[in-house]
Parts: structure tokens; C-alpha cells; sequence
């Protein structure tokens, strides 16, 4: 029986410690493909690059575990759109997967992410595709404790497949003394960045602004991925890219005068 093909992107680029650790998950399951970029592109949420040239290379950053990889001058959108019709545009993945990104993606940080990105457009291709994410922006964060867990998932997505034009936003807590309790399916916590800009002068005395700010939760609920992961669960989120807001379309119709 063939193995699974599984194609790997992430936003952090090809050499973070996140993207190898589910590219050796991936390699017990599957065939690994890997389209990653060449340099980090956190926060880029589904850009492209149009107007632009778009660089594949092949990368040596998996030549000691003999996994096909290329590297990508694009965003994470660019490089599964690669993946899909170039590198493998003979070949169908039976499944995308992206990270596992250093912080976290939950709540609304969902739609500034390269990472579930590249899984929504994955989605979009209507492959099924996952995005994962540990809550641990340290240069140093330990992933260990997510590999057990981001293999069942796999398997799982693969055995049972995932709905479609559906990817699943999965996010791990932060490694401590206390062990995962378990995995929660969530929806998506209300809560925002509420941002500020830091006004500073460069060396030619010429303004420039960093952005700083806090992450604030509205949402008491716990069914959400916040609490999930406040309470040591890893929450995994069903996504779409369809982003019409349906419980609307009546009370427009009802209230507008559009004729």
C-alpha cells in the first residue's frame, strides 16, 4: 500500500526547529514533500506576490533526513499554491500541513497568520490541510511534548479525513511541569490585539513607529480555544474561507432599501 503523500510548509522558514519536528512527525506516516520559505514570514496572513518574481530552490536544510525540499522567496500562500501545481502538479497530497509555528494562532490571531495560511490555502486547493502552532515565542521553545499529539492528529485526519474547504487550526500550550491534559475541539475565542504604535526617532532624527500592544479576551465561554489552552488543553479549531457573515444576509434584506 502507498504511503500518504504529505506536503510541509510553515511561516517561520525552512530552517526553524518547528518545521523540522512535524517534518520527522510526517516522515512516520507518510511521503514528505517540503515547501517552505526562505526566511521567516510570520504575520503575513494569506499575502501573494504578484508583480514580483518568485524564487524555488532546492534547500539541503533535510539532506540528512532524505526529504524532497525546496525553498520559497514567496509567503507561505505562495509556497503551497508551488507546491500543488509545480512540484507535485503530477502528484495530489493526500494532506498539507504547516509549522509548527513558535506562538501562538489562536482566537483572532488566526487571520494574521502565514501559518494557517498556508493550511487555508491548502483548503482553498481543496486539499485537506492542518496548521500547527506551539504558545512559546522563545528562540529556545521546546516542541517535544507536541510530537505524540501532532502524529495522532495526522493520523486521524487521514484515517477520517477532514471536512471540506475545512482546515483544522490546531494550538499547543506552552511546555510545563504539568502534563497536556488532552485535546478540545473549540471554536474560535472573541478576542483582539488591542494595539499601540511607539513613536521613535532613527538615527537621522526622522520618525518611526513600533507596534506594541496587548491580547485581550472578551470571551467568557469554555468552549473556546483560549480556555483550552489556558487550562493546559490543545484546542483544534475547524476554519473555513468563506468568510460571509450568513446570520446577516436576512437582516440586511429586511432593513435595507437596496431597490
Amino acid at each position: 500500500m502507498a504511503k500518504p503523500l504529505i506536503l510541509v510548509s510553515n511561516d517561520d522558514g525552512i530552517t526553524s526547529p518547528g518545521i523540522r519536528t512535524l517534518v520527522e512527525v510526517a516522515m512516520k506516516i507518510g511521503e514528505v514533500v517540503v515547501v517552505a520559505p526562505n526566511s521567516p514570514q510570520s504575520g503575513m496572513g494569506h499575502a501573494i506576490t504578484i508583480g514580483n518574481t518568485l524564487r524555488l530552490d532546492k534547500s539541503i536544510a533535510f539532506d540528512d533526513l532524505d526529504v524532497e525540499a525546496y525553498e520559497c522567496s514567496g509567503t507561505p500562500a505562495d509556497c503551497v499554491k508551488l507546491g500543488k501545481h509545480h512540484v507535485l502538479r503530477d502528484r495530489k497530497p493526500d494532506l498539507v500541513v504547516s509549522g509548527i509555528n513558535h506562538g501562538s494562532n489562536s482566537s483572532i490571531s488566526v487571520l494574521y497568520s502565514g501559518t494557517m495560511s498556508a493550511a487555508i490555502e491548502a483548503a482553498i486547493e481543496g486539499l485537506p490541510a492542518i496548521g500547527f502552532s506551539l504558545c512559546d515565542y522563545g528562540h529556545e521553545a521546546d516542541f517535544s511534548h507536541t510530537i505524540p499529539f501532532v502524529e495522532k492528529i495526522i493520523r486521524q485526519a487521514l484515517e477520517h479525513a477532514i471536512p471540506t474547504n475545512t482546515a483544522l487550526n490546531v494550538n499547543f500550550p506552552k511546555k510545563s511541569e504539568e502534563p497536556i491534559k488532552g485535546m478540545k475541539i473549540c471554536r474560535q475565542a472573541h478576542a483582539k490585539w488591542q494595539e499601540e504604535f511607539d513613536e521613535r526617532l532613527d538615527p537621522h532624527n526622522r520618525k518611526y513607529y513600533w507596534m506594541t500592544g496587548n491580547f485581550v479576551n472578551f470571551d467568557k465561554g469554555e468552549d473556546t480555544d483560549e480556555w483550552a489552552l489556558v487550562n493546559n488543553y490543545i484546542s483544534i479549531v475547524p476554519c473555513q474561507f468563506d468568510m460571509t457573515a450568513h446570520h446577516a444576509i436576512a437582516r440586511l434584506n429586511n432593513e435595507w432599501a437596496l431597490e
